[in-house]
């Protein structure tokens, strides 16, 4: 039995002496991870492996007894957690005495070494005795990148688990690991090195007396100077090293006497990097230091700052250059005093003005721009400097403006003054503290009012700016300056000509409005109020188009001032009155006009959408308006108003569905569902009690046989109900859909059929899975396989289908699948097939009415990649097997599939599908033409190698087609053209003659964006191979 169990252990004692010898002696690399597998497994002890090394580990050949090691140490890296105490302490002694060993057995101690700093297990003391010993026996720099690595590991893991024991060695520990990083080179191992670095000081450890010798040690790599080589596999960036560097250049201000005269000399130097460094770590650096570590170097810090911003030629240099005093002189103003201390700030700042003031005052104002800048950066540092700069410059800059008579030079100093004022805003002052500015309020203002006077309009839009600037200030405008400047804006939004000028007091007037609510309702609005009554019987006269500019400004004006709730109950009450005065036919009116009306209300609309309490106003005040007007308008008369008929045209209802859809969005559900329980009786009921002026002369049944145009207005009711929160419940909802797909199919009215299929794919988009769901699925299918047989309806039928799958691809229903099989079935349809086509392009498009987001549909994330995915295929497939006729139908479809899919899902299709986009190109529609380049155009800047295959083709094609009929073919071809220069330019040479001599022709067009096209692609074909193109 003793026997059987000595064999038993010698048998796997064996297999490891195997696997040891043919490591060590055989030179093979995989008997080291089976050793250290079988020692996880259980199979063998640590111990064992000694054993088993034992001669190796004796052996007086140094390559022997290396390899013998870093098997043992290979080892250990896998299975350091399952060592005792006991064991670790062994084994630390005995690398410890190895490190003495000849130079080839050091790397494989080390690797060892740093197996066991990851042990748990370490017992306390161990990790100073390993440093200790490595400070002592190994020259660290002489070592490959490699073991260096490993030496920075191990201290690494130690201060990460024994810093307490660590920081017992005191500035022993600093200085010997200065001595290992003395002449580090390797970047990988520098960023290692930097951050220990960081950790020393962020983490307290003592520095001792090295504090210069361990600034020395990682300065002398500032500022860093690295070009990564090509296909580097470690992909380390010069900004890495540079940001790394930085974080330990600024993590201490004890640096600060030896690296600020360091900055300087780099800032001054001619190196643009240099200087940019340097800036960018005094930034750093001033987070961290105060008054006591600057004081020595600030005039010489100001003079390189402002010598950089004065003379550079640079604009990052610059950047960096304010932002470096920016930075100074928060460090400075942050800095707590002693009472007896002397306050940098006042002397610093005091230098900076004296040496920018006088340039304020130049009459050839060379240097005023890089003089404001130094004082607006200093300024906006704290509340102190603004308050002491401001104090000293704006009167001078007050003073300029009045002694300098051009407009150009008047802008430039307002602009100064502007970027002083916007300073302020950052500061928050207590109600008791005077602010800086309210000593010069009235000067502003008059300053201000003279420029929105002057008749320059670049002198005016700094005036409007200016203005908006200071009536954000609290109490800088008085009601009488309120009152100048509401007469003002108002003047230059009807009076000037200047389109900048109108643009920019319309942006000004809403952003006061905000903020003085009174003082737009006291002296804009009436204003604006009689000026439209006014317009309404001046819009018959002679003189009609400049009326309707000036009645558009009108309109424009009061919905730009609607920011704020009390003049929304102001406003919207004129432009629903406005409307009606059309209705009642006490004003020419044209379609552009109710247009122009419809869209102020649209902007009223989305200004009141932050505010609930406004947006339910506006809802239940303009909607109830609008559905009156139109019913109105729709009701039959034994002489029909022209007038009436204006509020029923495609475009104006269009504009209408944008007013009721906005409105209703952001309705809260319980608020939807009051407005939704008597908008949809209205149209299935004729309900009109809610509506105001509500006596109509006959009963309102849009679903019914009645008037065509009361059948229009269900574009209304799409707005409304498609635009509603998904939870909303609609009343009556089985008879509403049924009534929407009746309609639908109806082809006496294309609108109303297809705002009826709108909104009935719009509700079944929303609505959720079930039997009731399925029903109306089933029901729809029906209809359009009924309508798409035969008779006249095929038209509406077929735009059922595809506004219904489109609210199927939306939400990724199981049906979309075969109802957009059955569309491309309909490609090869004789009648319908051009319509199936620009169909896809529905399907892939985002619509601004129906099945939007905002609207809240249920839009899944990547449909068109889905869409792509499950049907390109079988486009591809169709047109091959489709006859010679109906081919372009599927070129069509598949160009607009494509043309609207994210370019980084069609790169990987492009081998495939590229013949196909070649061969649209030859179709004679211009839509799949146009479809096709606006694809194509994209895939030559991303994708040039695939592309410069069929390089023949392509320039054969584009060239065709800039001759084509339609200027927009021409320009996308012209573009592609273009486009084509970004292939590999050995490919292109050979056309180079061909395409210039082709590309005379279009500078010729008759139309100049076809000739601005032509100019640019022959251009850049005329450099195509030359010396630096």
């Amino acid at each position: 039995m003793a026997a059987a169990a000595a064999l038993e252990t010698a048998a796997p004692t064996g297999a490891l002496w195997g696997l040891v010898h043919d490591f060590v002696m055989g030179q093979q690399e995989g008997p080291a991870d089976q050793v250290a597998a079988d020692v996880k497994s259980g199979s063998y002890t640590v111990l064992q492996v000694v054993e088993a090394l034992g001669s190796s580990l004796e052996n007086t050949e140094p390559r022997t007894r290396a390899r013998g090691i870093q098997l043992l140490s290979q080892v250990l890296l896998q299975c350091h957690s399952l060592l005792l105490e006991k064991e670790v302490v062994h084994l630390i002694l005995f690398y410890e005495n190895r490190l003495k060993d000849h130079h080839l057995v050091i790397p494989s101690v080390l690797q060892g070494l740093r197996a066991l700093s990851l042990c748990v297990a370490l017992p306390p003391g161990l990790a100073v005795s390993v440093l200790k010993a490595i400070f002592q026996e190994v020259h660290v720099q002489s070592l490959p990148q490699v073991d260096r690595h490993t030496v920075y590991s191990i201290i690494t893991n130690f201060m990460q688990t024994r810093e307490e024991e660590l920081k017992g060695l005191g500035a022993d520990f600093t200085f010997g690991f200065i001595q290992v990083m003395d002449g580090e080179k390797d970047p990988r191992n520098l960023l290692v090195a930097f951050r220990i670095v960081h950790d020393l000081i962020s983490r307290d450890y003592s520095l001792g007396p090295f504090v210069e010798e361990l600034f020395e040690v990682t300065s002398c790599y500032f500022p860093i100077d690295f070009t990564p080589p090509p296909n580097d596999p470690y992909g380390i960036q010069r900004e890495d090293l540079i940001l790394s560097l930085r974080a330990v250049l600024a993590s201490t201000s004890r640096f600060a006497e030896f690296l600020l005269p360091l900055l300087i000399e780099k800032v001054d130097s001619e190196i643009l990097s240099a200087k940019m460094d340097s800036l960018q770590t005094l930034n750093a650096c001033c987070a961290g230091y105060g008054q006591k570590e600057l004081k020595d170097f600030l005039p010489s810090l100001w003079s390189s700052i402002r010598r950089e911003v004065f003379q550079t030629a640079s604009e990052r240099v610059e950047a960096e250059g304010l932002a470096a005093l920016h930075s100074l002189t928060a460090c400075l103003s942050r800095s707590v005093l002693r009472a007896d201390a002397e306050d940098l700030l006042d002397s610093f700042l005091s230098n900076i003005l004296q040496d920018c003031r006088h340039h304020l005052c130049e009459p050839d104002m060379k240097l005023v721009w890089p003089s404001a800048k130094l004082l607006q950066a200093a300024a906006g540092a704290s509340a102190r400097a603004y308050d002491h700069i401001t104090s000293n410059v704006l009167p001078l800059l007050l003073e300029q403006f009045h002694k300098h008579s051009q407009s150009n030079q008047r802008r430039t100093i307002l602009e100064m003054i502007l970027g002083f004022l916007k300073l302020q805003q950052k500061w928050s002052y207590e109600d008791k503290d005077p602010r800086p500015l309210s000593v010069f309020k009235d000067q502003l203002c008059s300053l201000v009012f003279m420029a929105l006077t002057d008749p320059s309009t670049q002198l005016q839009l700094v005036g409007i700016r200016t203005l908006t600037v200071l009536g954000a200030q609290p109490d800088l405008l008085s009601s009488g300056d309120l009152e100048l400047a509401v007469g003002h804006l108002y003047r230059l939004s009807f009076l000037e000509e200047d389109s900048q000028s109108w643009v920019a007091a319309l942006e000004a007037s809403g952003t006061l409005a905000t903020l003085y609510p009174v003082a737009f309702s006291s002296h804009l609005v009436p204003r604006l109020a009689e000026e439209l009554h006014t317009g309404e019987s001046d819009l018959t006269r002679e003189d009609r188009p400049t009326k309707c500019s000036w009645h558009l400004r009108c309109l424009q004006a009061l919905s730009a001032v609607s920011t704020h709730p009390s003049i929304v109950k102001e406003t919207l009450p004129l432009l629903l009155q406005h409307l009606w005065q059309v209705n009642k036919g006490n004003m020419v009116a044209q379609s552009s006009e109710v247009i122009a009306v419809c869209q102020s209300l649209q902007q009223v609309a989305e200004k009141c959408q932050q505010d609930p309490e406004s947006c339910w106003y506006f809802h239940q005040t303009a909607v109830p308006c609008l559905l009156a007007l139109a019913v109105q308008a729709s009701m039959p008369e034994k002489e029909p108003s022209v007038l009436k008929k204006v509020l029923l045209e495609d475009e104006v209802l269009a504009a209408m569905v944008s007013v009721i859809g906005t409105a209703t969005t952001h309705l809260s559900p319980e608020l939807a569902a009051q407005s939704v329980s008597r908008i949809v009786p209205l149209f299935l009921d004729g309900n009109v009690s809610f509506l105001p002026e509500n006596s109509f002369p006959s009963r309102f049944q849009p679903f019914q046989d009645g008037p065509s145009g009361q059948r229009r207005l269900v574009a209304l009711l799409m707005a409304f109900v498609c635009s509603l929160p998904r939870n909303v419940e609609i009343p009556q909802l089985n008879q509403l859909m049924r009534e929407l797909m009746e309609l639908s199919c109806c082809h006496s009215c294309p609108f109303s059929s297809t705002a009826a299929a709108k909104c009935f794919a719009g509700l079944l988009n929303k609505h959720p899975a079930g039997q009731q769901l399925d029903e109306f699925l089933q029901l729809a299918v029906e209809k359009v396989e009924a309508g798409l047989a035969s008779g006249p309806c095929r038209s509406q039928a077929f735009t059922l289908l595809l506004w219904v799958t489109k609210a199927l691809v939306l939400r990724y229903h199981p049906l979309s699948s075969c109802l957009t099989a059955r569309l491309m079935g309909l490609l090869s349809d004789s009648e319908l097939g051009p319509a199936a086509a620009d169909g896809f392009s529905l399907l892939m498009s985002d619509c601004t009415d129906v099945l939007t987001r905002a609207g809240h549909a249920e839009v899944r994330i990547m449909f068109r990649q889905r869409f792509f995915t499950d049907n390109v295929p079988a486009l591809v497939q169709g047109f091959h097997a489709a006859p010679q006729d109906v081919k372009p139908n599927y070129l069509k479809g598949l160009s607009h599939v494509l043309n609207r899919l994210p370019k980084p899902v069609l790169l990987p299709e492009l081998p495939t599908l590229l013949s196909l986009l070649l061969e649209a190109l030859s179709c004679p529609d211009c839509i799949v033409q146009l479809s096709t380049l606006s694809c194509l155009q994209p895939l030559l800047l991303e994708a040039p190698q695939v592309m410069s295959l069929h390089v023949d083709t392509l320039v054969t094609k584009f060239l065709n087609l800039s001759s084509s009929p339609s200027m927009a073919v021409r320009i996308a071809a012209l573009q592609c053209m273009h486009a084509l220069t970004r292939l590999p330019t050995p490919v292109l040479l050979p056309y180079k003659p061909q395409v210039i001599r082709a590309l005379a022709k279009p500078l010729d067009d008759k139309k100049r964006l076809v000739r601005k096209e032509a100019v640019s692609a022959r251009g850049e074909w005329f450099l195509l191979g030359s010396p630096g193109s």
